[in-house]
């Protein structure tokens, strides 16, 4: 079990991924972006503890899940514990979708700094990259509010050394 700071769960979500989706929303946001749909996330001493083995039991409850979803506030900000989580949902041959404000390129860069994040990473299929930009809004893409951000394979991505970009 590991501890993590939640603004909340959504036991099935169709906006989040592809596929039926269980929702995690961490508390705690650097990035403040303008026009953010979760400002009430931002504040890393916000919403509430809850730790991973409960939301994993939460999650077997339902067989008709695809996988999970990170969301936030920044999963970053809590990597090491989301992980954790994300090996077990693994196990259970389900998948994992992260989204961060930050860009895979600043990911990579900080990685002797924060090797949480590498393994969040690694435990990531599906990344969703980049900070929210309001004037790059639209309703048109899937899983994405600007379209600044992008889908990576982050696997892919740093056994190549360049960033794999997938279509969902």
């Amino acid at each position: 079990m590991a501890k993590i700071r939640l603004a909340g769960v959504i036991r099935e979500s169709i906006v989040d991924g592809p596929g039926i989706r269980f929702v995690v929303f961490t508390q705690g946001c650097p990035h403040h972006c303008p026009g953010c749909h979760n400002p009430n996330t931002h504040n890393p001493a916000g919403g509430y503890e809850g730790d991973t083995d409960r939301l994993l039991d939460a999650f077997r409850k339902n067989p008709m899940l695809a996988g999970m979803t990170f969301s936030g506030g920044d999963p970053f900000e809590q990597a090491a514990p989301l992980a954790h989580l994300a090996r077990q949902v693994h196990d259970m041959g389900k998948n994992i979708i992260t989204y961060t404000g930050y860009t895979f390129e600043y990911l990579v860069a900080h990685l002797k700094e924060r090797p949480e994040w590498r393994e969040l990473l690694e435990e990531t299929d599906i990344l969703i990259d980049g900070p929210y930009i309001e004037a790059q809004k639209s309703l048109s893409l899937h899983f994405r509010g600007s379209a600044n951000q992008r889908a990576i394979d982050p696997k892919k991505s740093l056994a190549s050394g360049s960033i794999v970009e997938l279509e969902i």
